[in-house]
Protein backbone atom coordinates (compact mmCIF):
# COMPACT_ATOMS: atom_id res chain seq x y z
CA UNK A 1 0.00 0.00 0.00
CA UNK A 2 1.85 3.24 -0.79
CA UNK A 3 0.74 5.64 1.34
CA UNK A 4 3.73 8.60 -0.07
CA UNK A 5 2.71 8.97 -3.44
CA UNK A 6 4.75 11.26 -6.13
CA UNK A 7 3.61 13.14 -8.73
CA UNK A 8 4.60 11.38 -11.53
CA UNK A 9 3.46 9.31 -13.37
CA UNK A 10 3.50 5.38 -12.20
CA UNK A 11 5.75 3.60 -14.23
CA UNK A 12 4.11 0.04 -15.47
CA UNK A 13 6.24 -3.05 -14.94
CA UNK A 14 7.21 -4.88 -16.45
CA UNK A 15 9.03 -2.56 -18.98
CA UNK A 16 9.98 -3.19 -22.74
CA UNK A 17 14.01 -3.62 -23.76
CA UNK A 18 14.72 -1.30 -26.36
CA UNK A 19 17.77 -0.90 -28.91
CA UNK A 20 20.57 -2.50 -27.43
CA UNK A 21 19.32 -6.20 -26.10
CA UNK A 22 22.31 -6.06 -23.50
CA UNK A 23 21.08 -3.03 -21.63
CA UNK A 24 18.08 -2.72 -19.29
CA UNK A 25 14.64 -1.73 -20.47
CA UNK A 26 15.31 1.94 -21.03
CA UNK A 27 12.78 3.01 -18.83
CA UNK A 28 14.38 1.41 -16.00
CA UNK A 29 17.78 3.35 -16.88
CA UNK A 30 15.70 6.42 -16.80
CA UNK A 31 14.05 6.09 -13.84
CA UNK A 32 17.79 5.42 -12.18
CA UNK A 33 18.91 8.45 -13.74
CA UNK A 34 15.70 10.82 -12.59
CA UNK A 35 15.56 8.81 -8.53
CA UNK A 36 16.56 6.21 -7.75
CA UNK A 37 13.45 5.11 -6.10
CA UNK A 38 10.46 5.52 -8.39
CA UNK A 39 6.50 4.55 -8.05
CA UNK A 40 5.48 1.72 -10.19
CA UNK A 41 2.20 0.13 -11.37
CA UNK A 42 2.18 -3.41 -11.77
CA UNK A 43 -0.23 -5.59 -14.30
CA UNK A 44 -3.01 -6.10 -11.68
CA UNK A 45 -3.36 -2.69 -10.99
CA UNK A 46 -1.63 -2.27 -7.64
CA UNK A 47 1.27 0.22 -6.97
CA UNK A 48 4.41 -0.75 -5.26
CA UNK A 49 8.23 1.17 -5.76
CA UNK A 50 11.00 0.65 -8.10
CA UNK A 51 14.36 0.65 -6.60
CA UNK A 52 16.94 1.19 -9.30
CA UNK A 53 20.50 2.90 -7.75
CA UNK A 54 22.92 0.25 -6.44
CA UNK A 55 23.26 1.87 -3.05
CA UNK A 56 19.34 1.44 -2.37
CA UNK A 57 19.12 -1.43 -3.65
CA UNK A 58 21.90 -3.02 -1.50
CA UNK A 59 20.31 -0.90 1.42
CA UNK A 60 16.79 -3.03 0.83
CA UNK A 61 18.56 -6.10 0.06
CA UNK A 62 20.38 -5.71 3.21
CA UNK A 63 17.73 -4.32 5.75
CA UNK A 64 15.95 -6.98 7.53
CA UNK A 65 12.70 -4.51 7.58
CA UNK A 66 12.14 -5.78 3.80
CA UNK A 67 10.54 -9.42 3.57
CA UNK A 68 11.28 -12.09 1.14
CA UNK A 69 8.09 -13.63 1.92
CA UNK A 70 5.57 -13.62 -0.44
CA UNK A 71 2.73 -14.66 1.57
CA UNK A 72 2.97 -10.80 3.43
CA UNK A 73 0.35 -8.34 2.71
CA UNK A 74 1.73 -5.84 -0.03
CA UNK A 75 4.12 -8.14 -1.55
CA UNK A 76 4.48 -7.14 -5.13
CA UNK A 77 4.25 -9.62 -8.43
CA UNK A 78 5.00 -9.09 -12.01
CA UNK A 79 2.45 -11.72 -13.35
CA UNK A 80 -0.41 -13.89 -11.66
CA UNK A 81 2.56 -16.75 -13.05
CA UNK A 82 4.80 -15.37 -10.61
CA UNK A 83 2.44 -15.51 -7.77
CA UNK A 84 1.72 -18.82 -8.49
CA UNK A 85 5.36 -20.03 -8.50
CA UNK A 86 5.84 -17.75 -4.87
CA UNK A 87 2.94 -18.93 -3.09
CA UNK A 88 1.91 -22.24 -4.09
CA UNK A 89 4.56 -24.44 -3.08
CA UNK A 90 7.19 -21.83 -1.62
CA UNK A 91 10.88 -22.89 -1.40
CA UNK A 92 12.99 -20.82 1.01
CA UNK A 93 14.03 -17.64 -0.80
CA UNK A 94 10.42 -16.73 -0.15
CA UNK A 95 10.95 -17.13 3.40
CA UNK A 96 12.52 -15.32 5.88
CA UNK A 97 14.31 -16.02 8.83
CA UNK A 98 14.95 -17.88 11.35
CA UNK A 99 12.90 -20.90 8.47
CA UNK A 100 14.50 -19.30 5.52
CA UNK A 101 18.57 -19.63 7.20
CA UNK A 102 17.23 -23.48 9.02
CA UNK A 103 15.90 -25.02 4.96
CA UNK A 104 19.02 -23.32 3.38
CA UNK A 105 21.85 -24.53 5.83
CA UNK A 106 20.50 -28.19 4.82
CA UNK A 107 22.33 -26.72 1.17
CA UNK A 108 25.17 -24.94 1.91
CA UNK A 109 27.96 -26.70 2.34
CA UNK A 110 27.38 -27.99 -1.00
CA UNK A 111 27.72 -25.13 -2.75
CA UNK A 112 30.62 -23.89 -0.48
CA UNK A 113 34.02 -22.40 -2.69
CA UNK A 114 35.71 -25.07 -1.29
CA UNK A 115 33.55 -27.92 -2.31
CA UNK A 116 33.25 -26.34 -5.69
CA UNK A 117 36.93 -25.94 -6.51
CA UNK A 118 37.30 -29.51 -6.04
CA UNK A 119 34.35 -30.00 -8.27
CA UNK A 120 36.69 -27.92 -11.30
CA UNK A 121 38.28 -30.86 -13.04
CA UNK A 122 34.66 -32.50 -13.31
CA UNK A 123 33.20 -28.67 -14.50
CA UNK A 124 36.06 -28.56 -17.12
CA UNK A 125 35.90 -32.57 -18.24
CA UNK A 126 32.31 -31.51 -19.17
CA UNK A 127 33.15 -28.42 -21.07
CA UNK A 128 35.83 -29.86 -23.42
CA UNK A 129 33.53 -33.17 -23.92
CA UNK A 130 30.33 -30.79 -24.65
CA UNK A 131 32.57 -29.07 -27.24
CA UNK A 132 34.10 -32.19 -28.94
CA UNK A 133 30.09 -32.93 -29.18
CA UNK A 134 29.86 -29.32 -31.23
CA UNK A 135 32.64 -29.42 -33.31
CA UNK A 136 32.71 -33.20 -33.72
CA UNK A 137 29.99 -32.35 -36.53
CA UNK A 138 29.21 -29.75 -39.30
CA UNK A 139 28.65 -26.57 -38.53
CA UNK A 140 26.58 -23.66 -37.56
CA UNK A 141 25.47 -25.10 -34.42
CA UNK A 142 23.51 -23.25 -32.16
CA UNK A 143 25.38 -22.70 -29.06
CA UNK A 144 22.61 -22.38 -26.96
CA UNK A 145 21.39 -25.78 -26.90
CA UNK A 146 24.48 -27.77 -28.13
CA UNK A 147 27.07 -26.08 -24.97
CA UNK A 148 25.37 -23.19 -23.20
CA UNK A 149 22.58 -25.44 -21.78
CA UNK A 150 23.69 -28.92 -21.67
CA UNK A 151 26.95 -27.88 -19.83
CA UNK A 152 24.86 -26.23 -16.83
CA UNK A 153 22.47 -28.79 -16.75
CA UNK A 154 25.12 -32.20 -16.39
CA UNK A 155 26.46 -30.28 -13.63
CA UNK A 156 23.49 -29.60 -11.92
CA UNK A 157 22.35 -33.16 -12.45
CA UNK A 158 25.82 -34.19 -11.44
CA UNK A 159 25.26 -32.69 -7.70
CA UNK A 160 21.72 -33.43 -7.33
CA UNK A 161 21.54 -37.12 -8.42
CA UNK A 162 19.09 -36.17 -10.98
CA UNK A 163 19.43 -38.43 -14.50
CA UNK A 164 20.51 -36.21 -17.22
CA UNK A 165 18.77 -38.69 -19.55
CA UNK A 166 15.24 -36.54 -17.92
CA UNK A 167 16.39 -33.48 -18.85
CA UNK A 168 14.14 -32.42 -21.57
CA UNK A 169 11.64 -32.84 -18.86
CA UNK A 170 12.57 -30.34 -16.50
CA UNK A 171 13.81 -27.79 -19.35
CA UNK A 172 10.91 -27.65 -20.91
CA UNK A 173 8.87 -27.53 -17.69
CA UNK A 174 11.58 -25.01 -16.32
CA UNK A 175 10.65 -22.58 -19.18
CA UNK A 176 7.34 -22.21 -18.29
CA UNK A 177 7.89 -21.30 -14.40
CA UNK A 178 10.22 -18.92 -16.01
CA UNK A 179 7.85 -17.56 -18.63
CA UNK A 180 5.63 -14.34 -17.42
CA UNK A 181 3.44 -14.63 -20.01
CA UNK A 182 1.69 -18.23 -18.94
CA UNK A 183 -1.31 -18.58 -16.92
CA UNK A 184 -1.59 -19.62 -13.25
CA UNK A 185 -2.77 -22.99 -14.07
CA UNK A 186 -0.12 -23.69 -16.72
CA UNK A 187 2.75 -22.41 -13.89
CA UNK A 188 0.92 -24.92 -11.47
CA UNK A 189 0.87 -27.95 -13.58
CA UNK A 190 4.53 -27.12 -14.31
CA UNK A 191 5.55 -27.21 -11.20
CA UNK A 192 3.84 -30.23 -9.91
CA UNK A 193 5.05 -32.08 -12.77
CA UNK A 194 8.45 -31.67 -11.65
CA UNK A 195 7.63 -31.45 -7.34
CA UNK A 196 5.98 -35.03 -8.31
CA UNK A 197 8.70 -36.06 -10.84
CA UNK A 198 11.20 -35.28 -8.01
CA UNK A 199 9.25 -36.68 -5.08
CA UNK A 200 9.61 -40.09 -7.01
CA UNK A 201 13.33 -39.69 -7.30
CA UNK A 202 13.43 -38.84 -3.86
CA UNK A 203 11.47 -41.75 -2.51
CA UNK A 204 13.92 -43.69 -4.86
CA UNK A 205 16.83 -42.26 -3.04
CA UNK A 206 15.62 -42.79 0.60
CA UNK A 207 15.83 -46.54 -0.53
CA UNK A 208 19.25 -46.52 -2.52
CA UNK A 209 21.59 -43.76 -1.10
CA UNK A 210 23.92 -42.16 -3.49
CA UNK A 211 26.87 -39.29 -2.74
CA UNK A 212 24.43 -36.23 -4.02
CA UNK A 213 22.22 -33.72 -2.45
CA UNK A 214 18.63 -35.08 -3.25
CA UNK A 215 19.83 -38.04 -1.46
CA UNK A 216 20.91 -36.36 1.48
CA UNK A 217 17.55 -34.25 1.77
CA UNK A 218 15.56 -37.27 1.30
CA UNK A 219 17.52 -39.02 4.16
CA UNK A 220 16.71 -36.31 6.85
CA UNK A 221 13.66 -36.57 9.75
CA UNK A 222 13.21 -32.87 9.26
CA UNK A 223 11.62 -32.73 5.83
CA UNK A 224 9.17 -34.68 3.78
CA UNK A 225 10.12 -35.68 0.61
CA UNK A 226 7.76 -33.68 -0.71
CA UNK A 227 9.57 -30.94 0.88
CA UNK A 228 12.77 -32.20 -0.17
CA UNK A 229 11.90 -31.93 -3.87
CA UNK A 230 10.70 -28.44 -3.94
CA UNK A 231 14.05 -27.64 -2.22
CA UNK A 232 15.27 -29.72 -5.08
CA UNK A 233 13.04 -27.76 -7.54
CA UNK A 234 14.80 -24.32 -6.51
CA UNK A 235 18.38 -25.68 -7.51
CA UNK A 236 17.59 -27.97 -10.16
CA UNK A 237 16.00 -24.86 -11.96
CA UNK A 238 18.15 -21.96 -10.81
CA UNK A 239 21.18 -24.28 -11.39
CA UNK A 240 20.89 -24.70 -15.07
CA UNK A 241 18.88 -21.84 -16.23
CA UNK A 242 21.01 -19.14 -15.16
CA UNK A 243 24.18 -20.27 -16.16
CA UNK A 244 22.69 -21.03 -19.07
CA UNK A 245 21.24 -18.10 -20.54
CA UNK A 246 24.45 -16.20 -19.03
CA UNK A 247 26.99 -18.62 -20.84
CA UNK A 248 25.14 -17.83 -23.97
CA UNK A 249 24.50 -13.91 -23.48
CA UNK A 250 28.10 -13.95 -22.83
CA UNK A 251 29.57 -15.21 -25.45
CA UNK A 252 27.02 -13.29 -27.62
CA UNK A 253 28.21 -9.72 -26.19
CA UNK A 254 31.80 -10.95 -26.57
CA UNK A 255 31.78 -11.61 -29.98
CA UNK A 256 30.22 -8.48 -30.38
CA UNK A 257 32.79 -6.74 -28.60
CA UNK A 258 36.24 -8.68 -30.75
CA UNK A 259 38.52 -6.31 -28.08
CA UNK A 260 37.16 -7.89 -25.45
CA UNK A 261 37.60 -11.44 -26.86
CA UNK A 262 40.38 -10.90 -27.87
CA UNK A 263 41.67 -10.00 -23.98
CA UNK A 264 40.32 -13.51 -22.92
CA UNK A 265 41.60 -15.33 -25.43
CA UNK A 266 45.58 -13.46 -24.96
CA UNK A 267 45.38 -13.89 -21.31
CA UNK A 268 43.20 -16.84 -19.68
CA UNK A 269 43.92 -15.39 -15.93
CA UNK A 270 41.62 -12.94 -16.94
CA UNK A 271 38.62 -15.54 -16.72
CA UNK A 272 37.63 -14.25 -13.16
CA UNK A 273 37.56 -11.09 -13.73
CA UNK A 274 35.77 -11.14 -17.11
CA UNK A 275 33.03 -13.01 -15.49
CA UNK A 276 32.49 -10.53 -12.76
CA UNK A 277 32.41 -7.70 -15.50
CA UNK A 278 30.12 -10.30 -17.66
CA UNK A 279 27.68 -10.83 -14.80
CA UNK A 280 27.37 -6.79 -13.75
CA UNK A 281 26.74 -5.87 -17.87
CA UNK A 282 24.60 -8.45 -18.36
CA UNK A 283 22.46 -9.50 -14.95
CA UNK A 284 20.13 -11.59 -16.32
CA UNK A 285 17.77 -10.90 -13.82
CA UNK A 286 16.04 -8.50 -15.79
CA UNK A 287 12.73 -8.24 -13.45
CA UNK A 288 14.32 -7.50 -10.57
CA UNK A 289 13.79 -9.08 -6.82
CA UNK A 290 10.86 -8.25 -4.99
CA UNK A 291 10.22 -7.32 -1.44
CA UNK A 292 7.97 -6.08 0.95
CA UNK A 293 8.08 -3.36 3.74
CA UNK A 294 7.02 -4.83 7.55
CA UNK A 295 7.37 -1.36 8.65
CA UNK A 296 7.96 1.78 8.15
CA UNK A 297 11.30 3.07 6.70
CA UNK A 298 12.91 6.03 4.99
CA UNK A 299 14.95 4.99 1.77
CA UNK A 300 17.60 7.68 -0.12
CA UNK A 301 14.73 10.47 1.89
CA UNK A 302 11.90 8.48 0.48
CA UNK A 303 9.30 7.23 3.13
CA UNK A 304 8.16 3.78 2.77
CA UNK A 305 4.94 2.77 5.29
CA UNK A 306 4.88 -0.88 6.10
CA UNK A 307 3.16 -3.13 3.29
CA UNK A 308 4.98 -1.06 0.39
CA UNK A 309 5.90 -3.38 -2.00
CA UNK A 310 9.60 -2.79 -3.90
CA UNK A 311 11.38 -4.54 -6.84
CA UNK A 312 14.75 -4.09 -6.56
CA UNK A 313 15.91 -3.79 -10.01
CA UNK A 314 19.64 -5.39 -9.93
CA UNK A 315 20.34 -4.61 -13.86
CA UNK A 316 20.40 -1.06 -13.35
CA UNK A 317 22.03 -1.23 -9.52
CA UNK A 318 25.09 -2.95 -11.79
CA UNK A 319 25.04 0.08 -14.41
CA UNK A 320 25.75 2.84 -11.93
CA UNK A 321 28.13 5.21 -13.15
CA UNK A 322 28.55 6.59 -8.96
CA UNK A 323 29.73 3.11 -8.34
CA UNK A 324 30.88 1.64 -11.60
CA UNK A 325 32.05 4.58 -13.69
CA UNK A 326 31.55 4.29 -17.70
CA UNK A 327 28.93 1.76 -16.73
CA UNK A 328 27.63 1.16 -19.89
CA UNK A 329 30.40 -0.16 -21.66
CA UNK A 330 31.93 -3.58 -21.16
CA UNK A 331 35.45 -3.78 -20.14
CA UNK A 332 36.58 -7.24 -18.83
CA UNK A 333 39.52 -5.40 -17.14
CA UNK A 334 37.38 -3.61 -14.86
CA UNK A 335 36.85 -4.08 -11.07
CA UNK A 336 33.21 -5.65 -10.97
CA UNK A 337 33.38 -6.87 -7.68
CA UNK A 338 30.53 -4.52 -6.04
CA UNK A 339 28.23 -5.93 -8.58
CA UNK A 340 25.02 -7.37 -7.18
CA UNK A 341 24.16 -10.13 -10.23
CA UNK A 342 23.48 -12.29 -7.36
CA UNK A 343 21.77 -10.16 -5.14
CA UNK A 344 23.16 -9.22 -1.88
CA UNK A 345 22.10 -9.78 2.41
CA UNK A 346 20.98 -13.19 3.40
CA UNK A 347 19.06 -13.91 0.28
CA UNK A 348 22.52 -13.93 -2.04
CA UNK A 349 22.58 -16.48 -4.41
CA UNK A 350 23.61 -19.57 -2.88
CA UNK A 351 25.11 -21.36 -5.93
CA UNK A 352 27.34 -18.40 -6.98
CA UNK A 353 30.67 -19.80 -6.22
CA UNK A 354 29.54 -22.76 -8.72
CA UNK A 355 27.77 -20.65 -11.02
CA UNK A 356 31.01 -18.43 -11.42
CA UNK A 357 33.64 -21.29 -11.68
CA UNK A 358 31.08 -22.93 -14.78
CA UNK A 359 31.38 -19.74 -16.15
CA UNK A 360 34.75 -19.15 -15.97
CA UNK A 361 35.72 -22.50 -17.63
CA UNK A 362 33.07 -22.50 -19.97
CA UNK A 363 33.98 -18.69 -21.49
CA UNK A 364 38.09 -19.38 -20.99
CA UNK A 365 37.53 -22.76 -22.92
CA UNK A 366 35.43 -21.92 -25.28
CA UNK A 367 37.03 -18.50 -26.65
CA UNK A 368 40.71 -20.96 -26.44
CA UNK A 369 39.73 -23.98 -28.29
CA UNK A 370 37.67 -21.86 -31.09
CA UNK A 371 39.80 -19.33 -31.80
CA UNK A 372 37.74 -18.66 -35.12
CA UNK A 373 34.21 -18.35 -33.03
CA UNK A 374 32.01 -16.18 -34.87
CA UNK A 375 28.18 -15.57 -35.42
CA UNK A 376 26.55 -17.92 -38.23
CA UNK A 377 23.97 -15.19 -38.79
CA UNK A 378 23.57 -11.34 -39.41
CA UNK A 379 23.66 -10.31 -35.53
CA UNK A 380 20.18 -8.13 -36.22
CA UNK A 381 18.53 -11.66 -36.56
CA UNK A 382 19.21 -12.57 -33.39
CA UNK A 383 16.32 -13.54 -30.95
CA UNK A 384 16.35 -13.04 -27.21
CA UNK A 385 14.08 -14.13 -24.70
CA UNK A 386 12.73 -11.10 -22.79
CA UNK A 387 9.19 -11.88 -21.60
CA UNK A 388 11.01 -14.12 -18.83
CA UNK A 389 12.37 -13.82 -14.99
CA UNK A 390 15.72 -14.86 -16.49
CA UNK A 391 16.68 -12.90 -19.43
CA UNK A 392 18.50 -14.81 -22.31
CA UNK A 393 19.02 -16.10 -25.84
CA UNK A 394 16.53 -18.73 -27.84
CA UNK A 395 19.18 -19.52 -30.16
CA UNK A 396 22.59 -18.53 -30.76
CA UNK A 397 24.10 -20.00 -34.25
CA UNK A 398 27.44 -20.01 -34.41
CA UNK A 399 30.47 -20.97 -36.60
CA UNK A 400 34.15 -21.49 -35.99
Amino acid sequence: MLTTVPTAPALLLPASHGGCPFDPPPPYQAARREHTITRALLLDGSQCWLVTGHHEVRAILADQRFSADASNPGFPFLTPGRREVATANPSFIRMDDPEHARLRRMVTKDFLVKRVEALRPDIQRIVDETIDRMTGRPGPADLVTEFALPVPSLVICLLLGVPYEDHELFQAQSRILLDNRVTEAEVAAAQESLISYLTELAEHKRRHPEEDILSRLAARDDLTLREGAVMGLLLLVAGHETTANMTALSTAALLRRPEQAALLRADPQLARGAVEELLRYLTIVHSGLPRVATEDVEIAGTPLRAGDGVICMLSTANRDEDVFGPAEELDLRRDARRHLAFGFGVHQCLGQPLARAELQIALETLFRRLPGLRLAVPEEELVYRADTIVYGMESLPVAW
